[in-house]
């Protein structure tokens, strides 16, 4: 009788009108405050980059001098970028400017869409930006050249498996900060 009584009891105590029950759950990002620094003026190129970020080396084994990768942490993406200098040869450009359009063209087979736009940057030169939608390995491309001296190249890419649309927030946070350092990078000469 004693069990009963306690059962009856932790029953009409343990119900709750405030009980909702939870929705499929998603990755819960913080994402930091956005604001930058300048890049060392030990480069060819210099821009503003994100203070959450982190400047690192290229270490891959084709890494050239001025290659980097932008760390992210926290978020536990990078932005690679590469550079050539183009020491005013036209076939030199146009090899880069190909090489940058080959290697966005490889992820078609994954990618469900993708937009490239134009920018002109304040220095004058223009970048080619390149969103790409779908399961590819990196969402967004860049690639700028003064056409004469410089060739710069970027992609972003995250270092986890989790689902591009569960990133999007993350993406479009690192999009803004690309498209603040395009929009800040001049050419050391």
């Amino acid at each position: 009788m004693r069990a009963i009584i306690l059962l009856g009891l932790f029953t009409l105590f343990s119900c709750s009108q405030d009980y909702l029950p939870k929705p499929k759950g998603y990755n819960r990002i913080l994402l930091p405050s956005q604001e930058y620094r300048l890049l060392p003026d030990t480069f060819p190129y210099q821009f503003e980059y994100s203070t959450s970020a982190k400047i690192l080396k290229d270490s891959s084994w084709i890494a050239e001098r001025y290659w980097i990768d932008i760390f992210y942490p926290d978020i536990d993406a990078n932005v690679q970028i590469t550079y050539k200098p183009i020491n005013g040869s036209e076939q030199k450009a146009a090899e880069l400017f190909n090489d940058s359009y080959q290697l966005t063209a490889k992820h078609n087979v994954k990618a469900y869409a993708i937009d490239e736009s134009i920018l002109e940057l304040p220095n004058g030169d223009f970048a080619s930006v390149v969103a790409l939608e779908g399961e590819v390995p990196s969402q967004f491309q860049f690639h700028v050249s003064d056409s004469t001296q410089h060739f710069m190249r970027g992609a972003l890419y995250f270092k986890t498996a989790t689902q591009n649309d569960s990133l999007a927030p993350v993406i479009d946070y690192l999009k803004r900060d690309i498209i603040h350092l395009l929009s800040t990078l001049r050419w050391n000469d």
